[in-house]
């Protein structure tokens, strides 16, 4: 729920009424849907997640009081708040019994109103976190995927050093090398659990892009800004706050984050109000920020900010015998989610899988066996399973075979994977562009892993 607005449903068979309410909360900060019977609420809750629902209590047909029973045999968790015009003790004692969150007598306040429901939308997050945090803890923790050798075993003592403090955090690693996983660890294992951890990938959007997924924005703050929207910051108050490919932030946006790590303040674009903010900062990087820095990409002062504790992810070529039990967990999780009964790998899979270099990392790793299961038809994952890559050894003598696109679709494969799929370093040791890069990239079908 942490990653998204608060969604809220108008449930009232006078339009006015819901017109007005749907206008309120859209510029309070709301995603609002509108029903004009209990029915059409009902079908709609199908179709839509819902956090709390503002009811009226007499309609035609199904009434507030049903409507709400029904509600709750979908979804337990959405909080509802009953209102009518017609007040009686023994109305409000029934839909209180009957498990609403609240009850409102017409006419009244928008604004109490708007207290009662953000009061009811902080419950029902509340609870929804508390429910998966269990779940959080138990998946963000299998020590296979991290792996178990001394390299990943001093990466953890670094991970149980700093998780218990507020101190912001570099991760640096290859692409796939498991970043997220640790930051994910940190904020588990801090003293924030229970807030949201909230992951932004840098690299992955442009300038503009970026200032609004991080700062939010104010209605008309600029075309296609049809409402407010809280940024990834605001919406990690509380939590922790996540910047992957932090390397990759232009000069203007490392001014504005650097003012938000300064102040813990934000003003949304658009908007004049300084927000208070409160998270943890982790980041992520796959560059060399020293070098970027002497290039004048990279701030210096903001640097220093996000570089107070550092941990490098050795890459897996660099931790050999932690494969194995990588494959393996790998190989019982997909076949599990596929339905397949396949019990290991045979030998000449196995020495391929060792003796592979892995440069996409754990990712590649988990790519490669995901693809094995699909095309395997046995009991066990063999060599012809694996992706070509891995044959490379043995394809490499057949130089005079191939045409000049194989060749270069292969060598393009090896620089992007020398890099870490990072396409702005690949363009640059191959001598072309980015746009260039791509169109080859999805000339000879090379994904991302």
């Amino acid at each position: 729920m942490s990653g998204r607005m608060p969604r809220l449903m108008i449930v009232d068979d006078e339009r006015h009424v819901r017109e007005s309410l749907a206008h309120w909360f859209t510029e309070d900060g709301y995603d609002v849907v509108t029903a004009a019977s209990g029915q059409e609420a009902l079908d709609t809750i199908g179709r839509w997640d819902v956090d709390v629902i503002v009811s009226d209590i007499k309609m035609p047909g199904m009434d507030g009081l049903e409507l709400q029973n029904r509600i709750h045999e979908k979804n337990p968790q959405a909080a509802i708040i009953l209102v009518t015009a017609y007040a009686s003790v023994a109305t409000a004692v029934q839909a209180l019994k009957e498990g609403a969150y609240d009850y409102m007598v017409k006419p009244f306040d928008p604004e109490q109103l708007s207290q009662v429901v953000a009061r009811a939308y902080e419950k029902v997050h509340l609870t929804t976190e508390n429910t998966t945090l269990k779940q959080r803890l138990a998946a963000a923790e299998p020590p296979f995927v991290v792996g178990t050798s001394r390299e990943m075993g001093q990466v953890m003592e670094l991970v149980d050093m700093v998780s218990p403090t507020e101190t912001s955090v570099l991760i640096r690693g290859e692409s796939g090398t498991g970043k997220e996983l640790i930051a994910r660890l940190i904020h588990l294992r801090g003293t924030r659990p229970y807030g949201p951890v909230v992951a932004v990938n840098c690299g992955a959007l442009s300038e503009s892009l970026l200032e609004s997924e991080l700062f939010g924005h104010e209605k008309g703050a600029f075309t296609g800004a049809s409402n407010r929207r809280k940024g990834k910051i605001e919406l990690a108050d509380g939590g922790t706050l996540f910047l992957d490919e932090i390397g990759e932030v232009t000069p203007k946006v490392q001014v504005e984050l650097l003012r938000a790590l300064e102040e813990r303040k934000i003003t949304r674009l658009g908007g004049t109000q300084e927000i208070p903010v409160n998270f943890r900062l982790v980041c992520a990087t796959n560059r060399d920020l020293e070098e970027a820095i002497r290039e004048g990409e990279f701030r210096e002062d903001l640097y220093f900010r996000i570089n107070v504790f550092s941990i490098s992810i050795p890459p897996l070529r660099e931790r050999a015998e932690d494969i194995a039990p990588i494959a393996d967990h790998f190989l019982r999780r997909f076949a599990t989610a596929m339905g397949r009964q396949v019990t290991g790998f045979s030998e000449d899979a196995r020495e391929l899988i060792d003796n592979y270099e892995w440069p996409g990392n754990v990712r590649e790793l988990a790519n490669a066996i995901e693809r094995a299961l699909v095309v395997c038809r046995g009991d066990q994952l063999t060599a012809e399973h694996l992706p070509i890559q891995l044959h490379d050894d043995e394809t490499e003598s057949l130089g005079g075979n191939y045409s000049m696109a194989v060749l270069e679709g292969r060598h393009i494969e090896k620089v992007l994977r020398l890099h870490g799929f990072n396409v702005t370093h690949a363009a640059k040791a191959l001598g072309i562009d980015r746009v260039t890069l791509y169109n080859k990239m999805r000339k000879y079908g090379i994904e991302r892993p």
